[in-house]
């Protein structure tokens, strides 16, 4: 069930992730020349009240240090990228292992 839930939210982060490529790439095109929109610029542009939230809450109930260094650079960083790595972080961690037995037996 678990495995189940990680590969349905690395399949959205997934979608996210191609939907925010998409519009770097139209937006590239567009101005003829490299656009990569940030995460925060993103989630600036969609909803700014939550995005004041999640920091005072990190800075609150966090160490300070957990927002500037940590998360500053996380949301620099393009947003596909951002949620391709967290499609894939989710997908490995709902990953069903192959079944080793049987591997090593001897045919006859």
């Amino acid at each position: 069930m678990f495995r189940f839930l990680f590969r349905l939210m690395a399949t959205v982060a997934l979608a996210v992730a191609v939907i925010m490529a998409v519009l770097d790439v139209t937006r590239t095109i567009a101005a003829s020349r490299l656009v990569l929109t940030s995460l925060g610029e993103s989630w600036l542009g969609v909803s700014p009240a939550t995005l004041e939230r999640v920091q005072s809450f990190i800075i609150d109930n966090a160490h300070p240090l957990v927002w500037n260094p940590v998360m500053v650079f996380i949301l620099g960083q393009p947003g596909f990228v951002v949620f391709g790595v967290l499609a894939f972080l989710l997908y490995a961690i709902g990953h069903k292992p192959e079944r080793r037995i049987g591997r090593f037996v001897a045919e006859r």
